[in-house]
């Protein structure tokens, strides 16, 4: 399974152009990388949609899973099923679900236009499901009577949930952070559908560059983009297995 990524790491430090020769040990296809200014773009707005995205679905996503938290049981059920349907539904559908939504918004009520935000509530609209899916597990686990207790030892209930509940659920907050950043920085679907001409993130760099013909710098961009995922996923793993162990 990781045959064909390991081959694609190691071409990334071929110096020649070929895929069928090897020209010996070369940085060139990196240095060609970070001076293409369509890429160093296309970083920019990778990065900066990832970690806006997953700061905005943290916040909503934590005060979300704390009113889900309080609801009855039957009202509970109903509204995860809304909140994992984003989960498991085709990315195709998010993606153009999206888009018409955009469009309708932008020709009808005259909102602005496709581009920069589009893509970054996109990415939104799918991370806040991760954040609540991570932070209910440990709401479950939260005894719901210390919000109360802290309120009748006099804190306030911003209070109360600043310094009860956040220390309580940060361990999920955590996780639905890298979970969310990760997902953010890998997404190609719902990225192509929600940005407008003029914006992309690196997955439509690759998308387009590939088009074109395989270049020796996708793979030092891909080898780049791997690492990465797997440093988060393997601090991912690193903090479930210290939670396991705790508990």
């Amino acid at each position: 399974m990781y045959a064909p990524v390991f081959v694609m790491m190691v071409f990334s430090f071929n110096h020649s152009p070929s895929h069928n020769h090897w020209g010996g040990l070369s940085l060139r296809w990196y240095q060609d990388l970070f001076n293409d200014p369509n890429i160093r773009v296309a970083l920019t707005n990778t990065l900066s949609v990832a970690i806006l995205s997953t700061v905005i679905a943290i916040i909503i996503g934590t005060i979300a899973a704390v009113g889900i938290d309080s609801l009855g049981r039957k009202s509970k059920r109903v509204i995860m099923g809304f909140t994992t349907l984003p989960v498991f539904n085709p990315e195709i559908l998010t993606g153009v679900s999206l888009m018409l939504l955009f469009t309708f918004a932008i020709s009808i009520l005259g909102f602005g236009r496709m581009g920069y935000m589009t893509l970054l509530l996109g990415h939104i609209s799918f991370n806040v499901s991760y954040v609540i899916l991570s932070v209910m597990p440990r709401l479950r686990r939260l005894d719901s009577n210390l919000f109360e207790a802290a309120q009748d030892l006099g804190a306030l209930p911003f209070q109360a949930f600043v310094k009860v509940i956040l220390p309580a659920v940060r361990p999920g907050i955590i996780t639905g952070a890298l979970l969310a950043f990760t997902l953010s920085v890998d997404d190609f679907v719902v990225s192509f559908f929600t940005a407008g001409p003029g914006v992309s993130n690196l997955s439509i760099l690759i998308f387009s560059m590939a088009r074109r013909g395989i270049s020796p710098r996708i793979n030092a961009l891909s080898t780049i983009i791997f690492v990465v995922v797997m440093l988060l996923l393997f601090i991912l793993n690193s903090i479930s297995d210290k939670k396991v162990k705790n508990m």
